[in-house]
């Protein structure tokens, strides 16, 4: 994440160029250069603005990347910067303290690295940027004593990479709160870390500018760059569009009036062509998720890979769209009048013994086992805690008996 600077002083913020991209399946070009195509934007947009510099604050690369590629890669944009005279300064986040990229990219001599220990550099006459990187991975306590005081009668940027009080799904990492950062002095904090776009206050400026590039559907929405002007004396913001693919979250409400395949494939059509042409990306992304109480609610159930396949083939149509998955949400639209049959009896038999705590440990045991073979970060976004672990597991036995009564219940309607 990062701010760019132009004369007469704008600034950009927000750069996260991990060299590890989304994992689609299946994967499209663009899902897989995203990052970097999103580093390259601001990279052209810093050259077309002639801006003065360009702030990194932290994760410009994953701490596991040993590729010579991503050295090179780096080296080269950084460089594109070198000869249009402009300026980079760097602070290491969590995830490239550690990283040994840093030490395989000789850095252009345009390019200033701020230490652990922190420190300022003078930008201009008017303008500091001060910075404090992470020495390690884990930085578990505040940052804000390694800064130096702001320089009087100037303005002076600060850069911190940190979850800041804390936020959903992020480590509690450099701790700190709004109100201590208003309190330094400074006149702009640019923020890296939490990958959402957030506005904390504006007197100061207390930016959260977001990730330039979504990694995944859990990152939805169009991604962006801020752009901050100064002149005499004032910071204004902007923010500026970045990202090449969107993650996009669709629903299809199937009412109980569809009766047939054709309806819903319709209906289906029309929700990703309409995707499609509100996507403002070069390319996207969808979950689709189909909710309501329909006719066919069995046999949708039953059929999920026929659905998802015709779900992705429209996708494709479209030339644009790549489908991450159809989520099914559908009820019965008459539950009652299956009330007393063999097939109702198996729902309550089934649901009794989901409330068996023997069956209950069985079913944790085995998402433990099945967690175990996933990368870290997966487990930590399904299963951050105990709590969430065994509620992952009973929602997994639900659409298990779910999908079973669904294979049954459609035979013969």
């Amino acid at each position: 994440m990062g701010i760019a600077f132009k004369a007469p002083f704008t600034w950009r913020v927000s750069i996260r160029t991990a060299s590890n991209p989304a994992s689609i399946s299946p994967r499209c070009n663009h899902c897989d250069k995203g990052p970097r195509a999103a580093f390259e934007r601001l990279v052209v947009v810093a050259i077309d603005e002639k801006v003065a510099a360009l702030l990194i604050a932290g994760d410009l690369f994953d701490g596991q990347v040993r590729s010579a590629r991503t050295a090179a890669f780096l080296a080269g944009q950084l460089s594109r910067l070198r000869e249009a005279g402009i300026l980079v300064y760097l602070i290491k986040g969590n995830h490239d303290a550690e990283s040994p990229v840093t030490g395989a990219v000789d850095m252009p001599d345009n390019v200033h690295v701020f230490t652990a220990r922190g420190g300022k550099h003078q930008l201009s006459d008017e303008v500091w940027i001060h910075g404090v990187s992470f020495k390690d991975r884990h930085e578990p306590n505040s940052l804000l004593d390694r800064f130096d005081a702001p320089v009087a009668g100037a303005i002076n940027i600060a850069m911190l990479h940190t979850s800041l009080a804390g936020a959903p799904g992020h480590d509690p990492y450099a701790p700190c709160t709004v109100a201590e950062l208003s309190a330094m002095g400074f006149d702009y904090w640019a923020l890296g870390h939490v990958h959402l776009r957030q506005i904390h206050a504006t007197t100061p400026w207390i930016v959260m500018p977001g990730t330039p590039q979504g990694r995944d559907i859990g990152e939805a929405g169009r991604k962006s760059a801020t752009m901050l002007t100064i002149q005499d004396g004032r910071i204004e913001i902007e923010e500026v569009p970045t990202s090449g693919v969107t993650f996009e979250h669709r629903t299809i409400v199937l009412g109980a009036d569809v009766e047939t395949d054709d309806e819903i494939r319709a209906a289906m059509r029309d929700t990703i062509m309409n995707a499609a042409e509100a996507c403002q990306d070069p390319a996207g992304v969808i979950r689709l998720h189909m909710t309501g109480a329909p006719e066919r609610h069995w046999q949708i159930l039953r059929d999920r890979d026929v659905w998802t396949e015709t779900a992705r083939e429209i996708a494709r149509e479209t030339g644009r769209l790549w489908l991450d998955k159809l989520v099914l949400d559908l009820a019965a639209p008459d539950a009652a009048r299956d009330a007393g049959s063999a097939l109702s009896e198996l729902g309550t038999l089934m649901g009794d013994v989901r409330g068996e705590e023997a069956f209950a440990s069985d079913t944790e045991a085995t998402l433990g086992a099945v967690l175990g073979a996933v990368p870290a970060e997966v487990r930590a976004r399904v299963a951050p805690d105990e709590e969430a672990a065994r509620a992952f597991a009973a929602r997994c036995a639900a659409a298990g008996a779910e999908m079973v009564r669904a294979r049954l219940g459609g035979v013969g309607r």
